[in-house]
């Protein structure tokens, strides 16, 4: 399965967003692109397209996916009925990996996006290795009962703590490892500092 191996924290600078927890204090210690001349340069107002391509690509790499894998949910969100850009973030809610991590059954999307690759998950009772599968209303995801009694599991609030409050559009269960789609996520379910018409703007050039 193609994922992106790059370094999370050189990502996190280059977009100037801390897209994943431990790169909060990188970002404060070099807030800066990542090389010597970026670092050294003038700063300059981006052009527009300059601003579209950057928050495509933040939005894409805090969700974790690749070009090609967003660019088919852009193009399946211009298809439906609605606003383009608040239906592509519901889409990136409602992956079973980001599920997950919202549950908050792992500390980051990375690590959630490893577990269900990794088959320790049980979606209505089927096993699934795929992260990138779009939940329901309805669905209820689960560690399987072999991951249960793992190590990660018994040490999950170690690994991972449980939130202050959990999305509106899910119902957690921690102790039976169990997570519930209960609605459909709204825009404010997303990170609110992400500019999804930047993102529909860069994709209808």
């Amino acid at each position: 399965m193609a994922r992106d191996l790059q370094s999370i924290v050189k990502m996190s600078r280059r977009e100037g967003y801390a897209l994943h927890p431990k790169a909060h204090k990188a970002l404060v210690k070099r807030p800066s692109p990542p090389g010597q001349q970026a670092a050294n340069a003038r700063p300059s107002k981006p052009s527009q397209y300059a601003q579209q391509l950057r928050e495509k690509q933040k939005v894409k790499r805090l969700y974790g996916l690749l070009e090609r894998q967003f660019a088919k949910l852009m193009r399946e969100a211009s298809r439906r009925q609605g606003q383009s850009g608040e239906i592509l973030l519901q889409m990136l809610e409602l992956r079973a990996d980001n599920t997950v991590y919202r549950a908050g059954f792992a500390p980051s999307r990375r690590a959630a996006r490893q577990l269900v690759s990794h088959g320790h998950f049980l979606l209505n009772g089927n096993r699934i290795d795929i992260p990138s599968i779009q939940m329901k209303i309805g669905d209820v995801l689960q560690f399987r009962p072999h991951s249960l009694n793992s190590d990660y599991f018994k040490h999950l609030d170690d690994v991972s703590a449980a939130p202050n409050t959990y999305p509106a559009w899910i119902k957690v269960n921690r102790k039976k490892g169990e997570v519930s789609v209960s609605s459909l996520p709204t825009r404010d379910d997303a990170e609110l500092d992400i500019n999804e018409q930047l993102i529909v703007e860069y994709y209808s050039r």
